[in-house]
């Protein structure tokens, strides 16, 4: 309540209130200056309010008293329980761990004043999870409170914790969480194997590296602590076969070591061990983390392939032996005991040309045809070998077989020499430097020899004995004219036994040649031509020139054949009509285009008529056009009508072309035209035609020589 001291109580006061809350959650009493609550405070809410109060006079609403400020304390009381951050707790403890060994902490917030009594204190509890864990009152910290807890036993547990406020007495509020807890994995438990022999088998014939089985030990730890290594440690096999271990699976895979045999042991012994790779050294009183089993293994009969007493041959053979020499036996046995004999054979895919063959009963290898080292150094062969009682089983090996050198080829020319010898040579000139191949290969290298296989006037050679030799002029100056190819015969030999020789021929020309003994000319027919232009060329050129002249006549003749054809090849070939268009018509047989009949008499013209052969787009009444005289000119007439078609728009298109000819009135000669003597089947004589000039010659030949080819006829 507000009080001021000028209040008389009589009225004349007022009291006013401003600050925080005023008017909404406090209100004043402005006679009596009581200060009221309009709802519940929640000190969580806010803990303090300031405000400002003041007494005016109510008539003239100045005040009486400066204004005052005052707060208002929210008083707390226990009205909020405690509170977890989380729902649900997860943690972890290794198993084994000892009693009071921290598992994890839990906090509860009360929202009460922790000043003010005791609304906030908070005490845990546990309500669920003994007599596994406890909780500690004041902190919350979850601690272990079995010894041993073995995970192999119980893995998860599950602990509801409790947090009350007012110290935990009655009354208070309280609140609970949930905490999983797991029991992680230590290595406390050795592997075991389930058995304490393992039986396995194998056949004898199985490969090196062959899975033959795997042993399993259990480990009722997991992840690392669960993980294995196996090995052989004792056993009368330990050299004939390993142990793996496969990560993924924790098993020890056994393989084969070395081959096995049955007939020399059929049972073989092993001690497997396996032991953790990581132990905790806390557990060591558990025992030995590590087992062993005993691991026997029986090698099973199998009928075997042959085997050859060497994994490949090589023979060495001179080329020069002869037909069916054995070169080289390669020998195999059958490893079972009932040691089958051996049938050998050759791949012939080794051996497509069938040089070698094989004893098959033996294997001794002998030639079949003859042998060549130039052709074929090596020869890769396989030998196949099969028992005879069992075909199907078989085994093969290599044989390389080494064609040795015999000297039996004869040095040759290295390349073709193409040697010329200048007109103006002096004597003792170098015209050729010449050397040698041969195909053989001697230990000692090769070395050749040359010489002349007959003296020579002309010509010597001079060995340069490092398997070259220089071919040199006898004599000064040589004539084309006399002689113009010299042949020289040169004989080129080894030194290797037995020695072998052969004669090369050195074709040398006669050539002229300027000061430097550059060649020119090498023919003697150069001499009688112009300089620079040889007989060849000339021959080439003269045959261009009259392949021209032959094609530029063919094609005049042909342009000339095309001016020259006549319109009208014989009396019988009449048309009425003669039209001519850019695209395909009826021939010679239509007659329905246009009506020729005006232009055979200029005074029977008639009203233009319209094309019959097509139909016009736009359809145009047809003008008439005045007759001609009798005396038109042609000229005129034609230039005329094709004003018309012009101008006309239902005349033939612009890409038709309509040909008129008059032969015109009062000729001298009246008309020449078979058109009206189509019908006249009596013999006329056309000789004078070739009176009247050149111009009629064409006439002439036309109808002179039709009446010619039927009289022949």
């Amino acid at each position: 309540q507000l009080h001021s001291d000028q209040d008389k109580g009589d009225g004349s006061l007022k009291y006013i209130l401003s600050g925080d809350g005023a008017g909404t959650l406090f209100i004043i009493d402005e006679k009596t200056g009581d200060i009221h609550a309009t709802r519940r405070i929640d000190r969580e809410e806010k803990a303090f309010y300031t405000l400002r109060a003041q007494a005016i006079n109510r008539r003239t609403l100045r005040p009486v008293e400066p204004e005052s400020e005052f707060v208002i304390k929210i008083h707390d009381i226990n009205d909020n329980e405690p509170t977890f951050p989380e729902k649900i707790y997860t943690a972890s403890v290794p198993e084994m761990s000892v009693v009071g060994t921290s598992v994890v902490q839990v906090t509860a917030t009360d929202a009460d004043d922790p000043s003010y009594g005791n609304s906030a204190r908070i005490i845990y509890s546990i309500l669920q999870g003994q007599p596994y864990f406890s909780v500690e009152p004041e902190t919350g910290i979850i601690r272990t409170a079995l010894p041993n807890m073995n995970r192999e036993n119980r893995e998860h547990y599950q602990v509801v914790i409790q947090a009350k406020d007012m110290g935990g007495q009655m009354g208070g509020l309280s609140g609970t969480t949930t905490v999983n807890i797991t029991l992680t994995d230590v290595n406390d438990n050795p592997p075991r194997f389930p058995q304490s022999t393992i039986h396995l088998r194998i056949p004898e014939s199985s490969p090196v590296g062959t899975a033959i089985g795997s042993v399993k030990a259990t480990d009722a730890d997991t992840g690392k602590n669960a993980e294995v290594e196996y090995r052989i440690i004792d056993g009368d096999g330990t050299d004939m076969f390993d142990i793996v271990t496969q990560e993924d699976t924790q098993e020890g895979i056994i393989t084969v070591r070395k081959p096995l045999d049955y007939e020399t042991r059929r049972l073989y012994t092993l001690k497997v061990e396996a032991e953790n790779t990581h132990v905790d050294p806390r557990f060591y009183y558990l025992g030995p983390f590590k087992d062993t089993t005993i691991v026997k293994i029986s090698v099973e009969d199998v009928d075997e392939p042959p085997i050859f007493s060497r994994s490949s041959y090589l023979f060495e053979v001179h080329e020069d032996i002869e037909l069916g020499t054995i070169i080289g036996t390669v020998m195999a046995r059958d490893p079972d005991s009932a040691s089958s004999p051996i049938r050998f054979s050759l791949d012939r895919h080794t051996d497509l040309d069938r040089i070698f063959n094989i004893h098959s009963g033996n294997g001794s290898i002998y030639t079949s045809k003859s042998l060549d080292r130039e052709i074929s150094q090596w020869h890769n062969l396989s030998v196949i070998a099969a028992e005879i009682n069992n075909p199907k089983d078989t085994t093969r090996v290599p044989v390389y077989v080494r064609i040795l050198d015999v000297n039996d080829n004869a040095p040759q020319f290295a390349v073709f020499y193409d040697t010329f010898v200048c007109e103006n040579a002096r004597a003792g000139q170098l015209i050729q430097t010449i050397s040698a191949v041969d195909k053989d290969d001697p230990l000692g290298g090769q070395k050749f020899f040359f010489s002349l296989a007959a003296v020579n006037p002309n010509f010597t050679v001079q060995d340069n004995e490092d398997n070259t030799a220089r071919i040199l002029t006898r004599r000064n100056g040589f004539s084309r004219h006399e002689i113009s190819t010299y042949l020289l015969p040169v004989v080129i030999s080894d030194n290797d036994y037995p020695i072998q020789s052969s004669t090369g021929t050195l074709t040398i020309r006669v050539c002229a040649c300027d000061s430097r003994g550059n060649m020119q000319s090498c023919s003697a027919e150069a001499l009688l031509l112009p300089a620079g232009l040889s007989t060849g060329a000339l021959v080439a050129i003269l045959l261009c020139i009259i392949i021209l002249l032959v094609i530029v006549v063919l094609f005049a003749a042909l342009k000339r054949q095309r001016k020259k054809e006549p319109l009208i090849l014989s009396k019988e070939d009449i048309r009425d009509n003669i039209v001519s268009y850019n695209d395909e018509g009826g021939g010679e047989e239509d007659t329905q285009a246009f009506d020729i009949g005006t232009l055979r008499n200029p005074a029977a013209m008639e009203d233009k008529k319209l094309r019959r052969d097509i139909i016009p787009e736009t359809l145009f009444v047809p003008r008439r056009t005045p007759s001609a005289p009798d005396n038109t000119d042609v000229r005129d007439f034609i230039n005329q009508r094709l004003k018309e078609h012009d101008m006309d728009p239902s005349a033939p298109p612009y890409d038709s072309l309509a040909t008129y000819a008059y032969e015109g009135n009062d000729s001298i000669a009246e008309s020449l035209s078979s058109l009206e003597s189509g019908t006249t089947e009596g013999d006329q004589n056309y000789d004078y035609l070739r009176e009247w000039g050149p111009r009629f010659n064409k006439l002439a030949e036309m109808y002179g020589g039709g009446e010619s080819d039927k009289d022949t006829s």
